[in-house]
């Protein structure tokens, strides 16, 4: 695997949401603005709690999705239900220290707290890495809103700070992860869970560790990190999952709609790029991502940009994942440089649909030639023509 290719991030996703809520499918889903506040007794293997929140989804046999203050999504099955109380009053916002103070207290023990502008980060590595973490992530957050917004997309800054969870070492990140991946933790270096809205990940240069001659003085955060071998990883790691973040909480994306795995991994891998000649670390955003570029030319057969489109069977196959993200990196580059206007149309179709709708093939493809005007084997001939012609420049050439 290149080395600054993310490895699969795993989050759970609206099909798996709907086969827990089983009846589900008969149940409208509610428009944002008719959200009813509840606040629910619920009884779980003997214990009694209450959970407050707005209904997101209410299946027929009385389960209930709701979303937390925090914005949390929590299942609740009609069986664990013991009161039900309709509120009309709303609570009170946290404040972003407040909100940091109270995820870092469910944490396990030395989790502090780094507050930005638009994120929250609870850390227990070392204060250095989590700042320059967080300086990356609002690098991010500009450059997403700008790129979309002169793009013609309708984008917003998040209502709510984004969290962001940062582990000291792996081990500890693999126990906490496995509660959101179950097996798949020990293979994942960080991800976005959909469920929490959260992203996590571990301190993957380890320089918090590293041993120092006493009395040397600690170098400036940035060129420590950044001359880490695991850096490029990092980079793009942190980069990766960040957009995740970002696209589900700045209306381009609509948590538990069914957007198409393509569109979220494409637009990912499009900005995950990172720039090690930069002491940032990265810079720009739809540079040439050499990993997924190669990738996709050395193992594309055709069928497999129609195929992604489809549906998302191939992002999930135990062989041979990265050949569809490096198929959805292709696709995302190819409509953003030849068809940025139809790219946005499509992407604010997506953007309104509500949760848990309609994920056939047949719907896919319908919208797809909707906004393209043509076939996904149609686009698929282009993308791969227009891909080689980037190999062909010269790879000092962003």
């Amino acid at each position: 695997m290149p080395p600054f290719m993310p490895r699969l991030p795993v989050f759970p996703l609206a099909a798996a949401l709907l086969a827990l809520l089983g009846h589900a499918a008969a149940a409208a889903p509610r428009a944002e603005p008719e959200r009813e506040r509840l606040r629910l007794g619920v009884r779980i293997d003997g214990e009694q709690r209450i959970v407050e929140g707005d209904v997101v989804v209410e299946a027929v046999d009385g389960g209930v999705l709701l979303e937390l203050a925090d914005e949390r999504y929590e299942l609740v099955q009609p069986g664990e239900i013991v009161a039900r109380e309709r509120l009309d009053d709303r609570p009170a916002d946290e404040s972003p220290r407040e909100l940091g103070r109270r995820i870092a207290a469910e944490l396990p023990a030395g989790f502090d707290v780094h507050v930005t502008k638009h994120y929250v980060v609870c850390f227990d590595t070392s204060r250095d890495y989590a700042r320059w973490c967080a300086a990356l992530f609002e690098r991010l957050h500009e450059a997403f809103v700008n790129f979309w917004s002169k793009a013609g997309l309708e984008v917003h800054d998040p209502p709510r700070p984004l969290v962001v969870v940062i582990f000291s070492d792996r081990r500890a990140y693999e126990a906490h992860a496995a509660r959101d991946l179950g097996a798949a933790a020990d293979r994942v270096v960080g991800y976005y869970n959909l469920l929490t809205n959260r992203v996590t990940t571990y301190d993957l240069t380890g320089t918090d560790s590293l041993p120092r001659a006493s009395g040397s003085p600690r170098g400036p955060a940035g060129i420590e990190i950044l001359s880490s071998p695991a850096a490029a990883g990092l980079v793009a790691t942190l980069v990766h999952e960040a957009t995740h973040q970002m696209a589900f909480n700045c209306g381009m994306h609509r948590r538990l709609a069914p957007v198409p795995l393509w569109v979220s991994e494409g637009i990912a891998t499009y900005f995950e790029t990172p720039d090690l000649e930069n002491a940032r670390g990265w810079r720009g955003i739809g540079r040439v991502n050499r990993p997924r570029l190669d990738h996709f030319l050395a193992t594309h057969r055709r069928g497999a940009v129609a195929a992604i489109v489809a549906d998302d069977d191939r992002f999930r196959a135990a062989d041979g994942p990265l050949d569809a993200y490096a198929a959805a990196w292709a696709l995302t580059r190819y409509l953003v440089d030849s068809r940025k206007r139809e790219f946005v149309t499509y992407l604010r179709a997506q953007a309104a649909r509500p949760p848990l709708d309609d994920d056939s093939p047949e719907r896919r493809r319908r919208d797809f030639e909707a906004a393209f005007g043509a076939s996904p084997e149609t686009i698929e001939d282009e993308v791969v023509r227009a891909m080689a012609r980037l190999a062909s420049r010269p790879r000092s050439q962003p």
